[in-house]
């Protein structure tokens, strides 16, 4: 089982895709590019073209060779998704990848996998689901394209077949997509209908504003597509961003991340200017000894280290014990109270 799945931080997700060209030496150059930048873990995909789809299937973009087309030329080999499974415990980087069809799912299961990532198009396909929960390994599903009674749905399923090792990628399933339809406030939704799962983001916008704000909003992964320099003509291209841009992404989570703290106190460096910065009682003109105090003769000015102005209503009515100076911090000392 991947102990990632269960890390407290922000799992932070390459996506390969297919921009490696079915290139092994592409592929692992990826890999070493993605360790570099910060990535936790890097997502390839298997696909088995024959398995997961008709040859006449639409296509959704203006990529010039249909999606089936591009698959049987440029999809990795099983013996190509082994190696690179072990080229990633050897560089010190999670191996991931999403199986779009059972068969392959069978195949990347024989290879020892220790988890699954199911993309949007298979979420509904309960029968698909059931199958790939049996294997009793993590998986993270995107919810792209899906409905709040699709996701429960799904949901459901998962529940009866005692899986509870899963996680829920906020996605909208555009590529890339129109700002207005991401909808990320849906992820703090998501986190408080299933709170004992972990909820993500998977981004498909080409710059990485939207993946910080998701993890903001309280996204535990984030997935993001790359591509290699001067190879970014494949049909995730406009989805994808440069290894240097998601290494500045990574540095930003990282930051941002340890500032999503839910906890309220004083702070140690916060009590050196609260002494400073914090409002005291003041006399604002000499009160002579035995004079009642009156709203007149004092209000509240910096420092802090005086009587807090907060108790002002208790001093005005009193009287001075002795002579107070204008424009002085009045001391509890000074007053009768």
């Amino acid at each position: 089982m991947s102990k990632i799945f269960f890390n407290e931080r922000v799992i932070i997700i390459a996506e390969a895709c297919d921009n490696h060209f079915g290139n092994l030496n592409y592929a692992k150059k990826m890999v070493r590019l993605a360790k570099k930048a910060g990535a936790d873990v890097i997502k390839f995909q298997h696909h088995l073209p024959d398995e997961e789809m008709l040859k006449s299937v639409p296509k959704s973009s203006n990529f010039k060779m249909s999606l089936y087309d591009f698959l049987k030329k440029y999809s990795l080999k099983l013996s190509d998704h082994k190696k690179l499974k072990i080229f990633c415990q050897k560089i010190g980087i999670e191996y991931l990848c999403t199986p779009f069809s059972y068969k392959a799912a069978e195949e990347l299961n024989s290879i020892g996998v220790k988890w699954f990532k199911i993309g949007s198009g298979e979420f509904t396909d309960t029968p698909f689901i059931k199958k790939i929960l049996k294997f009793k390994k993590p998986v993270i599903f995107s919810t792209g394209m899906s409905t709040v009674k699709e996701i429960q749905m799904v949901q459901n399923v998962i529940s009866k077949q005692k899986n509870r090792k899963i996680a829920l990628m906020n996605c909208t399933s555009e590529y890339p997509p129109i700002l207005e339809d991401l909808n990320l406030g849906f992820i703090p939704i998501l986190r408080g209908k299933y709170p004992n799962i972990k909820i993500g983001h998977s981004d498909h916008t080409n710059d990485i504003l939207s993946s910080l704000a998701a993890v903001a909003l309280g996204a535990r992964i984030i997935e993001k597509h790359v591509n290699l320099d001067n190879k970014n003509y494949g049909p995730d291209r406009h989805v994808s961003i440069s290894f240097k841009k998601f290494a500045e992404m990574v540095k930003g989570i990282r930051k941002l991340e340890k500032s999503l703290g839910t906890k309220k106190r004083i702070y140690k460096k916060e009590k050196q200017i609260r002494r400073w910065a914090t409002r005291s009682i003041v006399s604002l003109r000499d009160i002579h000894k035995n004079q009642k105090i009156s709203a007149d003769d004092i209000w509240s000015k910096r420092p802090g280290t005086g009587i807090p102005s907060r108790f002002m209503s208790k001093v005005i009515g009193k009287r001075a014990k002795k002579f107070i100076k204008k424009n002085t911090l009045i001391k509890r000392s000074q007053i009768s109270f």
